[in-house]
């Protein structure tokens, strides 16, 4: 099931994004050509295997997806639980690989832990907002909790 959000949230998403563009020190308008979305958040401020997660889902790339998490992680989906990766993986073929993930705030941080909001567009949507939940430990994530954003 994919949610439309409100106008107010749509908003608020274009100016993030126009934020994140003016302040991504370029001189001018990005002249690149790929379709990767800018993170509107500092990367040093998102946990390294998060940061491994969002590069791999952008770059299509299953395989380091799955890698940024533990052997016995799990992900939880909107309620669905896909535990360990080869569930993950078989969870990234059908519903991420080929989307695009922009990271648009860091709602809560600590260690082990980053909860974002973040615009997920599965392959040519105009995509949804969401809160991303995060457990870590060491260079992995151990639990993601994706739940639609109010």
């Amino acid at each position: 099931m994919i949610r439309r959000p409100g106008a107010a949230l749509l908003a608020a998403l274009f100016l993030a994004s126009a934020c994140a563009s003016k302040d991504s020190g370029s001189d001018g308008p990005s002249t690149s050509t790929s379709a990767t979305p800018r993170s509107a958040v500092p990367r040093s401020d998102v946990l390294k295997p998060v940061t491994a997660y969002v590069q791999a889902v952008n770059r299509k790339d299953r395989d380091a997806l799955v890698a940024s998490f533990a052997v016995d992680a799990e992900v939880i989906d909107v309620g669905r639980v896909f535990a360990g990766r080869d569930a993950i993986r078989g969870w990234a073929d059908r519903e991420v690989i080929g989307g695009a993930l922009t990271v648009d705030a860091v709602v809560e941080s600590r260690p082990g832990y980053q909860k974002l909001l973040v615009t997920f567009a599965p392959g040519g949507s105009n995509g949804f907002a969401a809160h991303y939940a995060f457990t870590v430990s060491g260079a992995a994530i151990t639990r993601a909790e994706l739940t639609y954003a109010d």
